[in-house]
């Protein structure tokens, strides 16, 4: 496991991360995302919105290989977009995946 599914696993369970596309843009909307983290293989539709959402309110977006990687970080089964509501959280992500 890599140093950012360390650190995403560890600010979900700190409760820093929102999970679920409807969520996730609730959270871009409302201010509160800091981050979100998308699959590589999320569906069209799926990437489409969540890309348009984060470009409009400037959240930055991060494309990760697949869902199942997010997934095992956050010890689920798999996981196609989340974001990082706290900032400390977000930039030391933003810092390891670039």
């Amino acid at each position: 496991m890599s140093k950012w599914e360390s650190l995403l696993g560890l600010a979900a369970r700190a409760r820093k991360v929102t999970m679920g596309e409807e969520f996730v843009l609730k959270d871009v909307r409302a201010g509160r995302a800091k981050l979100v983290i998308l699959a590589g293989d999320a569906g069209d539709s799926t990437k489409k919105r969540v890309t348009d959402k984060c470009a409009s309110y400037q959240v930055p977006l991060i494309e990760v290989s697949d869902r199942y990687t997010i997934g095992a970080a956050l010890g689920k089964d798999m996981r196609v977009v989340v974001s990082v509501t706290e900032s400390g959280f977000a930039n030391k992500l933003k810092q390891l995946l670039s």
